[in-house]
């Protein structure tokens, strides 16, 4: 592809439980989404501000849409995230609604005619219109069958309920964590109460044990019960906090998420529920787990604003 030199960049920022991204509108490929200008837009100082930059871009100007079009050819759209700092990522569960109401307003994409396939580097994600679940006060929410999702730890770390130490600053002690792969890899511990959860001092990423070779998104759980729904479905509810990879602590991580519920439902073991809750500082979002050994993620999408940016005051 061929860059076009521009003095402004038009952008739209939006957010899914406050887990927010900076997004552009590149349909041909034609902007030079260098890591410097990935930095600069995500800075909340001197730039729009944001935990990471999702660029819509056709599937087929990316090497990496190749594999996505084998997959899926109806995968017209790709959704090339980077972390705040510039870094490429493979997926983002809250990033991915958000994207598909990007496209809706862009009018790629009309929900009330089909489900949405879209790339990434996690592979295809397929994104449809969901109602909101009661008394939950959000006005629109979109579903992501997120995949398969594995535990790299295999049966013994799923029997242990563990494969890694977590040390987190605030938290006495280093804590036993179980890895979880959902596209991108997680490790996710228990801690006892709501003080502890609050003490966590997440400024610092955790350090894990072993050390992850590409590094690993960390979250914090509390495990909060279980109970029926109206339709008689059980539902299980977690609160969590979350230190992503290459952005730190967010007000929300749609794959942690997943990752944290996930985790939960395997401590609990037989009978724990395949719906769950999960309470983030941004919002609720909903994880349920599917029959087809996938996970779906389900939760708000909000664009807030538009704005025009002048490049040459970013440096």
């Amino acid at each position: 592809m061929t860059a076009v030199a521009t003095s402004t960049l038009h952008v739209t920022k939006g957010h899914g439980t406050q887990n927010d991204f900076v997004l552009l509108d590149d349909r041909s490929g034609t902007i030079d989404l260098s890591t410097e200008l990935v930095r600069e837009l995500a800075d909340r100082r001197g730039g729009l501000g944001g935990d990471g930059v999702i660029r819509v871009i056709g599937t087929e100007h990316l090497p990496e849409g190749a594999a996505v079009l084998a997959e899926e050819p109806g995968a017209q759209w790709f959704m090339d995230y980077r972390n705040g700092d510039g870094s490429v990522a493979e997926m983002c569960g809250n990033g991915v609604r958000v994207f598909a109401a990007f496209l809706e307003r862009l009018g790629l994409w009309d929900p009330e005619q089909s489900e949405l396939a879209l790339g990434t580097r996690a592979g295809v994600k397929r994104v449809r219109r969901v109602a909101v679940p009661a008394g939950i006060g959000d006005d629109v929410w979109y579903a992501v069958d997120m995949g398969r999702w594995l535990l790299p730890g295999g049966d013994a770390a799923s029997a242990r309920g563990a494969d890694a130490e977590v040390l987190v600053v605030g938290v006495d002690d280093a804590r036993p964590g179980l890895s979880v792969d959902l596209g991108n890899p997680h490790v996710v511990l228990a801690l006892q109460d709501e003080t502890e959860l609050a003490a966590a001092d997440l400024t610092r990423a955790p350090q894990v044990m072993p050390v992850p070779p590409n590094g690993t998104n960390v979250e914090l759980v509390l495990p909060l019960g279980e109970k029926r729904a109206t339709d008689g479905t059980l539902v299980g509810r977690v609160r969590m906090r979350v230190h992503e990879r290459g952005v730190g602590e967010t007000r929300s991580c749609g794959t942690g998420a997943c990752a944290a519920a996930l985790a939960v439902r395997t401590w609990a073991g037989a009978g724990a529920p395949d719906v769950w809750l999960v309470e983030v500082p941004g919002g609720t979002v909903r994880v349920t787990v599917l029959p087809s050994g996938h996970v779906e993620l389900a939760g708000p999408a909000v664009l807030v604003a538009t704005a025009d940016v002048d490049l040459s005051a970013l440096r």
